[in-house]
């Protein structure tokens, strides 16, 4: 993920749920752009929101084993706006995850209203696609940590979650090398 539409994750629980919360600040150049002298977050980048939020539920779901890429907008109503000075709560619940992807259902809501209902497929990378390199593990486990998802994070029966191996085995490459 290159660019970052959600800032923390309050809840996630493997294979069920994930909640994140995005806060929409006046520094965000998009925001300037989209609508001249009104500012505010384009509905694409709700989706997209809601398209990480849902893609990581997915992707840890099996361990990050496989590339998770956004198949699908199946569904995308909006009944607001979201401006500056608004902070999103993007809930996104799993109506079926599989090896092979995944479908989301979400809701996006601003102080307690709903502002969309999206409805997302994802699939896993397979073939000559699986063999391109998405992301560094390094820097993945690190992008999760920061988002809190694995101070927070539980699997469905409540223990704690915690990385897959291969990006365990990364971060200690690197403490090693460093």
């Amino acid at each position: 993920m290159r660019w970052h539409w959600i800032d923390r994750f309050e809840e996630f629980v493997s294979g069920v749920r994930a909640v994140s919360i995005k806060n929409v600040t006046m520094a965000e150049e998009h925001l300037h752009g989209y609508w001249p002298g009104f500012p505010m977050m384009p509905n694409s980048l709700i989706i997209e929101g809601l398209a990480q939020t849902g893609g990581l539920l997915v992707g840890e779901h099996n361990q990050f084993i496989e590339s998770v890429v956004l198949a699908k907008v199946s569904k995308a109503i909006f009944h607001n706006i979201v401006r500056p000075g608004d902070s999103l709560r993007i809930t996104a619940i799993a109506a079926d995850i599989r090896e092979d992807g995944g479908i989301i259902n979400g809701e996006v809501h601003c102080d307690g209203n709903l502002v969309a209902e999206i409805n997302l497929i994802f699939a896993c990378l397979r073939g000559e696609m699986a063999d391109i390199d998405q992301f560094y593990p390094i820097d993945f486990i690190n992008l999760l940590r920061a988002l809190d998802m694995y101070k927070i994070g539980v699997t469905a029966n409540g223990d704690p979650i915690t990385p897959p191996q291969f990006m365990l085995d990364a971060e200690k490459s690197l403490e090693q090398s460093v």
